[in-house]
């Protein structure tokens, strides 16, 4: 019995090693957002994409940038507007700005993707959930009449948590603004391409997201604009697993194609070839 006691005693007496602790990095091991698979993080590979579903986890607009182009110039890289008086959301401006590297939720410029020169925006999660505020519409717009002026398609990449509060009313007349820029490009027969990744909800669903004259989407992207609680309670009913989910807007002919993150480069190409008739 005093065998097993003194044993017991060094148990409990064990000091655990911090310093250990601290020398195992986070986000070593990873759950898949849409299917619930775990996962080691270097399993996902350079495009960041779940192995057993294909869904493609969020990425910041300069990581993706690096994955889809072969060149980037990049446009409006610090809009000067005056921000509201908000309570916090200069904090909050900041740390996002410190966190991406970008001066807003939007990253816009000239790219050229496997020798295929276009517009390109993309919107980015890690900003303020890529929520749409005065310098977002500001800089898209620009990007459209920067593309009107030199008869270039235009690329957008969306992901956005849709208006953003602190800007009130300036942030919800950006869906106009951009509208209108949109309209231009179309009626001068320009291609719009959109392709919607996740999330894409709120103002910029209702807006230019879906204005495209094509429309992809990442695999599993959410796409939709009230959350699915919020409809939930409204209707009084349980919504489907895949409610708002690329494959059903897919099915019921909201998007033209669901295309898996690395074929994105080449589809893109080949729509812009095609549309310019080269091809």
């Amino acid at each position: 019995m005093d065998l097993f006691n003194s044993h017991k005693n060094d148990i409990a007496n064990i000091v655990v090693d911090e310093a250990a602790k601290n020398r195992i990095p986070d986000g070593l091991f990873l759950a898949c957002p849409y299917c619930g698979s775990q996962m080691y993080n270097k399993q996902l590979g350079e495009y960041r994409v779940c192995a057993n579903c294909g869904y493609g986890f969020r990425l910041q607009a300069r990581e993706r940038v690096a994955l889809l182009a072969d060149e980037f110039e990049e446009f409006d890289e610090d809009v000067s507007m005056h921000n509201p008086d908000f309570p916090g959301y200069a904090d909050k401006l900041a740390r996002a700005k410190k966190q991406t590297d970008m001066g807003e939720s939007v990253l816009t410029g000239k790219a050229l993707i496997k020798g295929q020169t276009v517009a390109l925006g993309i919107m980015d999660s890690y900003f303020m959930m890529g929520s749409l505020g005065s310098k977002t519409g500001e800089k898209i717009t620009r990007l459209f009449e920067y593309a009107t002026a030199n008869r270039l398609p235009l690329v957008m990449f969306t992901a956005s948590g849709g208006a953003r509060m602190q800007e009130g009313i300036n942030s919800l007349m950006q869906m106009a603004k951009i509208s209108g820029a949109v309209a231009a490009h179309q009626e001068a027969g320009l291609l719009y391409l959109v392709v919607l990744t996740d999330p894409t909800t709120g103002g910029v669903t209702a807006s230019f997201a879906m204005q495209g004259d094509i429309t992809l989407a990442e695999p599993h992207a959410l796409v939709g604009f009230a959350g699915a609680r919020v409809i939930e309670s409204t209707i009084h009913e349980k919504l489907p697993k895949d409610f708002q989910r690329a494959e059903t807007l897919l099915a019921n002919g909201f998007v033209d194609e669901i295309v898996p993150r690395p074929d994105l480069a080449a589809v893109i190409a080949k729509i812009v070839q095609m549309h310019s008739g080269e091809a």
